[in-house]
């Protein structure tokens, strides 16, 4: 007998493994939040399977998500990065990327961590929700508000309400699973 999944990753084994395996499980490496917060960005206006698929692609063009190194980039990795066909080339968002990791890199300075810092905001327990259908779950919520307006306020683009709620749903901050789907408890 066939699990029973959320129905926004059925029917495309990219999705379902993502599913399966990541989407949910709390995260509290700072190099894992950094890799999905960035993943986020570029998924702004855009659907999470174009990001997926082209996963692979960012980890070789951002240096596997290493924010020092991310921090460092000029001008001719910039232009590098905008001419790769395998990543999604919006100059913004490239920039973006940049900033966000030497904004990353001051939050991870001043809480220890990025993961103190983010998890602080739930007191380090995930919240769990209780939705039948995928479809009922929220795109943000006054807490990712907050989170939203805070990343703001220390220099971060491109986290909005909407991604910020997105990365809290990747990262296990908050678990959206359906309540019928094999993950909600496992998670």
């Amino acid at each position: 007998m066939e699990k029973h999944k959320c129905g926004w990753c059925v029917g495309d084994d990219l999705y379902e493994a993502y599913h399966d395996l990541e989407w949910g499980v709390p995260v509290k490496d700072d190099a894992t939040l950094f890799e999905f917060l960035i993943l986020e960005t570029f998924q702004a206006g855009l659907s999470w399977i174009t990001v997926l698929r082209k996963r692979e692609n960012f980890r070789k063009a951002f240096d596997n998500f290493d924010y020092k190194k991310i921090a460092k980039y000029e001008e001719d990795k910039l232009n590098a990065l905008l001419q790769d066909e395998g990543i999604i080339r919006n100059k913004l968002k490239v920039k973006a990327t940049v900033s966000n990791a030497k904004a990353f890199m001051q939050i991870q300075e001043e809480f220890g961590s990025f993961s103190s810092y983010i998890w602080g905001f739930i007191d380090g327990k995930p919240i769990k929700n209780s939705f039948d259908n995928y479809k009922n779950a929220p795109a943000n919520t006054p807490l990712s508000d907050t989170i939203s307006k805070d990343l703001k306020k220390r220099g971060f683009k491109f986290v909005g309400s909407t991604v910020v709620y997105a990365h809290m749903q990747a990262t296990g901050m908050v678990n959206d699973h359906e309540v019928g789907c094999f993950r909600y408890n496992e998670v």
